[in-house]
Order: structure tokens, then C-alpha cells, then sequence
């Protein structure tokens, strides 16, 4: 796979080996260390295996933004090609998906350390409701082949925010990501299912 360009995991959250993606999943939580090895022990992809519907879930380390996107219906990402994609994918009341302007979304991210409340359920329906302001048609990101953490693999890069979610392959329909995301103290974790599998 060609490089594009290089990113590094932030130097403070160490790999600490001894659990499988299966087993982390299994117990539902592992260490910020434990997933960096599990993300490090995964195959890379290649930019056109992400392209398609993808149906997002946790991936648990106590990170302040586990459960976030759940509690406020994140339903995943879809990759239309490498240069359209969008990363944010939602829920509507009606039930119907739409994508969200990743833009409009960012000021709550610096929050949540400072006001826990955010990640609460309620909040979560206050924002399914206030979705139709956040919507938008236009992709928001493209996918690339970066170098993190030492591997060349697919990663998907927002068009105007300081963030890139690396994939590895767990199987052919799951792949595990990371968020970086310039300044966070450790990386955020999710998994990506292909949607209807």
C-alpha cells in the first residue's frame, strides 16, 4: 500500500498485550493499553475494503467518549468512494438515516471532561431531535492509506477537522478504529460492522 501520510498515537497510552478482540468485547471494557495491542495485533486494509455502509458500535476502554455516539443514535459510517465519504451517520426520530455536518458537532467533543451530563440519555434524545439542523448532503471526509503506529493502512481523514479514524481488519464484515484526534490524551475506540451483516 502507498503512504500518504504519517500519524502517531499519542506517546502516553502504552500497548499492554494479553486480550483478544473477541475476548475485550466478550467482557465488555479493556484498557486503553490492552486496545492498542489488540488495534496493534490486527491486519491493515486497504482504502477500497471500507467502501460501502457501515454500521458503528463502542468499543469500550474508558474513554470519556464511550457510549456518546450511542446514546445519541450514531447509526455509522458510509464510504461512497475514497473521496466521498460520510463519517458521521445518525437516526432520526422517524427512524430514517441522515448524515450530520461534522463541523456542528465538534464544540461538544472538548466538553465532555468538563460536563459529564452530555453523556447522558437525555441529552441523546434532545440531539436525535435536533438532528435535522445538524444534516447535511455534502460527503465530509475521504479515505486514505496513512502510516500509524508504525503500519500502512485505510484511514479516513475529515475534510476540515484535526481528526483521522484508522481501520484494521478484524474479519472480512468488522474492522476495529481508532479517532485521533490532535490534542486528545488517548485514543478513542469503535468497531464498524458491514451493515446487514
Amino acid at each position: 500500500m502507498p503512504m500518504n501520510r504519517a500519524t502517531q498515537a499519542n506517546p502516553s497510552v502504552q500497548a499492554v498485550p494479553g486480550l483478544s478482540f473477541t475476548a475485550a468485547k466478550a467482557q465488555g471494557q479493556a484498557t486503553g493499553g490492552e486496545a492498542l495491542a489488540i488495534f496493534d495485533a490486527l491486519e491493515p486494509v486497504a482504502p477500497d475494503f471500507m467502501i460501502g455502509a457501515w454500521k458503528g458500535e463502542g468499543f469500550e476502554t474508558g474513554h470519556p467518549l464511550d457510549g456518546v455516539l450511542e446514546r445519541c443514535h450514531w447509526h455509522g459510517k458510509r464510504f461512497e468512494s475514497e473521496e466521498h465519504v460520510h463519517p458521521l451517520v445518525f437516526r432520526k426520530v422517524s427512524g430514517k438515516l441522515t448524515s450530520v455536518k461534522p463541523l456542528l458537532t465538534m464544540p461538544g467533543l472538548g466538553l465532555l471532561d468538563q460536563m459529564p451530563f452530555l453523556n447522558s440519555a437525555f441529552v441523546g434524545k434532545v440531539f436525535q431531535w435536533i438532528l435535522p439542523l445538524l444534516s447535511g448532503r455534502k460527503s465530509a471526509a475521504r479515505l486514505r492509506t496513512t502510516t500509524y503506529r508504525g503500519v500502512a493502512t485505510a484511514t479516513m481523514m475529515y475534510d476540515n477537522l484535526p481528526i483521522n479514524d484508522v481501520f484494521r481488519k478484524v474479519d472480512d464484515n468488522t474492522v476495529l478504529g481508532i479517532m485521533d484526534l490532535k490534542g486528545m490524551k488517548q485514543p478513542f475506540f469503535f468497531v464498524l460492522r458491514r451493515d446487514g451483516n
